[in-house]
Order: C-alpha cells, then sequence, then structure tokens
C-alpha cells in the first residue's frame, strides 16, 4: 500500500500538483465557524509580517489537524486546552501547564499563551423546554430518560464527550443520535431532538434562545483557545511568533461570540470580519481580498477536475491489467476481485483519514484514495466482458494461428470494449461524487462550498457545490456515451448470451 501510494504522488505531481513555496506559512482550522474565523486571523497577522500565508480552512476535526501538524503538512492552527489534555494527549498525564508543554516538545510542537477565551462544552437545551421539564442542570436529565439526545459527531466519540458524560451523570438515556454540529441547532429548534452539546462561544445560543445546562458535577474542564505551531517557526519566523504573542489575551468570549454572530447570523465573510478585529483590537492592517463567486467557482471546478482526472487516469492504467490478468489467470483472478471489492467497502470518509498518515493532507491522499474507490467497476467489467466472448470466437482466432497478446488487442479487447466503457464510466461518476468529500483533508473541489453551506446554514453556498457536481457528472456520463458509439466496433459488440 505503501509503494502504490508513493507511486501515485510521484503522477500527482507530475500532473502539475503544485508544491508549497518554502517559504509559505499555512495555518489549518477545523470545520466549524469560529475555528476558521481564528485562522483567518492567524493568517492576516502572519501577512503583516511580510510573510506569505495560505488558510487551508474547514480540514475535519481535531485529528486531522493535530496529524497534519505532527506531520508539518501544517505549521500551526488554533486549538483548546481541554481537547489537548481529554483528546489530543490522553493517556498521558498532562493536567498541569509544564508537563503539557513537555509532551507537545516531545513531537516537535508548542503553543501560545491563551488567546484570552474559554470555549468549554455545555449541554443545550431549547428554553421552552427547559421551562416544560424543569431543566436547569446536566443532572436533571437524568429525570427524564426518554429524552432524545443529539450530539455531533466529535463529542460522541471523544474521550471528553458523551462516553465520559453518561457514565460522570449516570444518565440513561438511549435515544442518542450523531449528526452535524451546526445542523444540530436545527434540529433542535425544530423539536427532533430534545438537548445538544453547544460550543459555549456559539452565537447561535442566544439567537435560538437556548439555555446551556449547569454542569453541577464539574465535567467540562476549560477549553482555553490556543495556537499550536511547529517549533521551528520560532528560529524560522521570529517576526511571526512576535504577532502571535500580541495574539495572546486579546479576544475575550465577547469578542469571540461577536464574531461568531457575524459570520453566521450576518452572512459576513471569516476574511472581514477577521480583518476588522485585527484593525481594531492590536492597530493591525491585514488585506482581505475577497474573490468573486464566479471565480471562486472556477477555482473550485479546476481543483475538482484534476482529483478526477489524475484519479480515474490511474485507475484505467492499472485497472485494465488487473482485469485482463483475473480472465486469464483464474484462480489468481479471485484474489485481484476480491481484494478490490473489499476496498470497495471501506466507507469513502474512513479511506480518505486512511490517506493522511501516508500522505498527508491535499490533493495526494485525495487522489490516492479516489484511486482505490475507481478500481472496481473497472477491473470487474474488463474481466466480465473478457469472459463473456463465447468460447467459439476464440478457438477460431487460435486456429488462425494468431498469438496471445495479438488475439488480446485485435480481437478480445474490441468485443470486451462495451463492457470495459461501462466499468470506467461508472467509476468516473461515482469518482465525481466522492470527490466532494475530498474538501475534509483540504484538497478542495466542489466539496468545499458544500461544507461551508452545511456550517453556515446556507443553501445557496451548498447548491455551488452541490450543482456543478451534479453536472459534471451528468456531463461526465454523456461524455462516455459519446465514446461508446464512437471506440466500439460495429458489427463487434457482444452481450452477456454471446450474441451479436
Amino acid at each position: 500500500m505503501k509503494a502504490l501510494a508513493r507511486t501515485l504522488l510521484v503522477l500527482l505531481l507530475a500532473a502539475g500538483g503544485a508544491p508549497v513555496p518554502a517559504q509559505e506559512l499555512v495555518v489549518g482550522s477545523k470545520k466549524f465557524t469560529e475555528s476558521v474565523v481564528l485562522g483567518e486571523i492567524l493568517r492576516l497577522a502572519m501577512e503583516s509580517t511580510g510573510r506569505p500565508a495560505r488558510h487551508r480552512a474547514e480540514l475535519g476535526g481535531s485529528r486531522v489537524l493535530w496529524s497534519a501538524l505532527v506531520a508539518g503538512d501544517i505549521h500551526l492552527y488554533p486549538e483548546y486546552t481541554g481537547t489537548l489534555v481529554q483528546e489530543l494527549l490522553a493517556g498521558e498525564e498532562v493536567a498541569d501547564g509544564p508537563a503539557l508543554e513537555r509532551a507537545l516538545a516531545a513531537r516537535g510542537l508548542a503553543m501560545t499563551a491563551p488567546l484570552g477565551f474559554n470555549n468549554t462544552y455545555a449541554v443545550g437545551v431549547t428554553a421552552a423546554r427547559a421551562r416544560e421539564l424543569g431543566l436547569g442542570s446536566i443532572s436533571d436529565l437524568a429525570r427524564h430518560p426518554r429524552l432524545r439526545l443529539g450530539f455531533s459527531h466529535e463529542f460522541m466519540e471523544r474521550e471528553d464527550g458523551w462516553p465520559g458524560l453518561r457514565d460522570h451523570y449516570d444518565l440513561p438515556q438511549e435515544r442518542v443520535t450523531g449528526l452535524d454540529h451546526d445542523l444540530a441547532y436545527r434540529a433542535l429548534v425544530a423539536g427532533r431532538i430534545d438537548a445538544t452539546d453547544l460550543y459555549t462561544t456559539d452565537a447561535e445560543i442566544a439567537y435560538y434562545d437556548l439555555r446551556a445546562l449547569a454542569d453541577d458535577r464539574g465535567y467540562f474542564r476549560d477549553y482555553r483557545a490556543v495556537v499550536l505551531y511547529r517549533r521551528e517557526l520560532a528560529e524560522q519566523a521570529p517576526e511571526v511568533m512576535a504577532v502571535l504573542g500580541r495574539l495572546a489575551g486579546s479576544i475575550d468570549e465577547a469578542a469571540m461570540i461577536a464574531m461568531n454572530a457575524a459570520v453566521k447570523l450576518e452572512g459576513r465573510s471569516e476574511g472581514a470580519v477577521a480583518r476588522e478585529f485585527l484593525a481594531r483590537s492590536l492597530g493591525v492592517e491585514g488585506r482581505h481580498e475577497a474573490s468573486s463567486v464566479l471565480a471562486e467557482m472556477g477555482r473550485r471546478t479546476l481543483e475538482h477536475l484534476f482529483l478526477v482526472a489524475v484519479s480515474l487516469s490511474a485507475a484505467i492504467a492499472v485497472g485494465l491489467p488487473l482485469g485482463i490478468a483475473a480472465a486469464y489467470r483464474p484462480r489468481f483472478g479471485h484474489a485481484i476481485l476480491a481484494t478490490v471489492g473489499v476496498v470497495q467497502t471501506i466507507p469513502s470518509l474512513a479511506l480518505f483519514v486512511f490517506m493522511i498518515p501516508l500522505l498527508g493532507i491535499g490533493a495526494a491522499p485525495a487522489v490516492t484514495a479516489l484511486f482505490l474507490y475507481s478500481l472496481l467497476p473497472i477491473v470487474r467489467n474488463t474481466h466480465a466482458g473478457l469472459m463473456g466472448i463465447p468460447a467459439a470466437l476464440g478457438e477460431s482466432a487460435r486456429a488462425l494461428g494468431l498469438a496471445g497478446p495479438v488475439r488480446l488487442f485485435r480481437i478480445e479487447l474490441p468485443l470486451a470494449s462495451r463492457a470495459i466503457l461501462a466499468g470506467i464510466k461508472t467509476a468516473a461518476v461515482i469518482n465525481v461524487g466522492t470527490a466532494t468529500l475530498a474538501a475534509l483533508i483540504g484538497a478542495g473541489g466542489y466539496g468545499q462550498p458544500i461544507l461551508t453551506g452545511i456550517r453556515l446554514d446556507d443553501t445557496a453556498i451548498i447548491l455551488q457545490g452541490a450543482v456543478p457536481a451534479a453536472l459534471l457528472a451528468l456531463l461526465v456520463q454523456g461524455l462516455f456515451g459519446l465514446l461508446e458509439r464512437r471506440l466500439v466496433p460495429r458489427g463487434m459488440a457482444v452481450d452477456g448470451a454471446g450474441r451479436e
């Protein structure tokens, strides 16, 4: 697997993947609004020192960002002390500051002083539900075992999330659902769930008139916002460290809530909000250039086409020989078909994440995952097309004295071309849709506006990614239909029953 991944990385770079400039600093952020705003603040602050900087926004959850930072794919990102202690360094004795600093240093990392606000977890309900059931604290939930709880996916699995909360408070609820954090607010207000996890600086708490239940048994820790960074920055970019030092203590909870509200509720861009904060609080004039919708769509289209084209080309180059080998060597063929079949059963999001330890974040792991996902239809249809050729035709070719390679390329592959093209078309259409998940690991494409639209609860932004992806899938299907009519020889297409 590692050799295959490295081979595809070489192919990716040769096909035009642009490496990150040596002096460019890369900041990452998680896929929720506050993290993206903080990421923009960091980017603009670094650019104010004259350093080129890039923001890879909405990369996923804590583990994805942590792995990217440790691997050096990003240089810094905003994190929370509670997440560090309870989740990322779980199992290590890092309760105090010096122990936490030592644990980070062992991984080549460090953190700034706190930015100034605490964004801890809370369990929230609507004000109406709180009055109806007499809910004032998390302990009160134990009196209502039939309540429907809906928590963010990350909270459902974290060491400091639902499993620990349930045990700490002896909560009896069994109707617990995992869902996207931003969608949970809509579900809560609509009455589809009764309680969810909140980030205490979320603007939606006041907007939807929610009540954060008191943590009366002291389960949730402080989650002080900090900036995690690679230690070499202190030597390589002292001017950046200086501006990061100025950010310490500059953002209180009210300021963070206001910035979240400006983005989530007023529809302003994260970059514009970050620029105003830096100018107002630190006197730093950051440059924010908003791109037009058409320019943004053009860029996302090129990113998406690149992901699909490179991964599909690699899948065709590998899948056709594997399909031929499976048809010519039946025993070996069973192993080939079983292997590509097993790969197809891996959930697509998991496959993307599995690639991160091998290839980091960005286009390389996305292309590799899409390549693996595209193999099954190509291999299976190539095998089926060759196996479906009537035995009489093969015997006639051998009787004419045609060598094996000549029979394969002049007779058998043309006869199987309809099935082979159908497999490639299936792989291409699946590829276009699956590539939208690549945005979660920093590869861009049409998935980026879809993620942003979900986060901001903005259907128009979601459609900026969903509609072009659907149109591209239809276009690909139509192009392969035309290709089939041009490439499949007339009078040579044979169906599965051997009829011409």
